[in-house]
Parts: structure tokens; C-alpha cells; sequence
């Protein structure tokens, strides 16, 4: 599902057959609408990690270029690793960084025109551009026991979506 607009309204599963069976939902006879999504999410790190971001000082290169990269590619294949997501045409992408003095804020906004919404998108390009920050930053987040104990992803969250009628 790539939307959430495919519910009835009642606590019916709309990814379940009567004979509770995993279905993929049939939009086919849905209009095409204009369809926008915003999702964020948070990483949390040391404040030396954020100073390396800031200064561009990380080993592996360019962490938010690298982070936006990742986060643009997860939401063009999200339809391949969410099971009963439909392939929909993304018509935008667009990351947002916010660097605080121990967090990283990633807002990601998708947009596309069709019969199904965009919010799952915008979930993986969040959360797999905030594993791409850790990915390129755990080297100076790791403790002497190679652990992360600081570290941690939250606040992952769908925050707008919208759908509009195509005039």
C-alpha cells in the first residue's frame, strides 16, 4: 500500500482478503489525484559527531550529500522492499536537514500524481537516510566497546499528506 487512502473508514484491513489472505489493494478504478506527503524523523548523536557533520571533517565524506542521495533512492524503490506497496510514478523529492547540537532532523517530501498516496515513500526516505547518517558517522559514535549507546533514531513520523482533485 502507498497511501493509507485505500481504508473505509471502519477497522477493516484493506490488505486482507475475507479469507484473511495478504492481497495487495486494487486501485485500478481510483482517479488520478495529486498527491504530496512529508515525513521526519530524528537522529541523535554526540555533539563532537554533529561538529564533524557540520565541518564537513568525516571520514567518509560528505554526510548529508551522501545522506540525501540514500534518501532519494529509498524513496524511488520503496515499492520493492514494502510488500504491498504500489510502484507509483514519484514526480518530487525533497530532503530538508536540520542540524542541531546533538541531532540530525530529516524531512522528506514526496510528491506524485496517480491513484495511490506517497506517505511510505517519504517514511523510507527518512529512515533510510537517517541510517545512512549513522552509517557514515558510527565510527566516532562507537564507545570502547564498540557499542552505541548514545545513538538512537526517533520521532519517525508521517507529518502532512495531502490529495488533490487534478483540474
Amino acid at each position: 500500500m502507498s497511501g493509507g487512502d485505500e481504508t473505509t473508514g471502519d477497522d477493516d484491513l484493506t490488505h486482507v482478503d475475507e479469507s484473511g489472505d495478504v492481497q495487495m489493494v486494487d486501485v485500478g478504478a481510483k482517479p488520478d489525484t495529486e498527491r504530496r506527503a512529508v515525513a521526519e524523523g530524528t537522529i541523535h548523536l554526540s555533539a563532537s559527531t554533529v561538529a564533524a557533520i557540520r565541518e564537513n571533517e568525516v571520514s567518509k565524506g560528505d554526510v548529508l550529500a551522501t545522506a540525501r542521495i540514500g534518501a532519494v533512492q529509498a524513496v524511488k524503490h520503496t515499492w520493492e522492499t514494502i510488500p504491498m506497496c504500489h510502484q507509483i510514478p514519484v514526480t518530487n523529492v525533497d530532503t530538508e536537514f536540520e542540524v542541531d547540537d546533538e541531532s540530525v532532523t530529516l524531512r522528506v517530501t514526496v510528491g506524485t500524481t496517480g491513484k495511490t498516496g506517497c506517505e511510505m515513500e517519504a517514511l523510507e526516505g527518512v529512515t533510510t537516510g537517517l541510517n545512512t547518517v549513522w552509517d557514515m558517522v558510527k565510527a566516532a559514535e562507537k564507545d570502547a566497546d564498540g557499542q552505541y549507546p548514545g545513538t538512537h533514531i526517533d520521532g519517525v513520523r508521517v507529518v502532512t499528506k495531502e490529495k488533490r482533485a487534478l483540474e
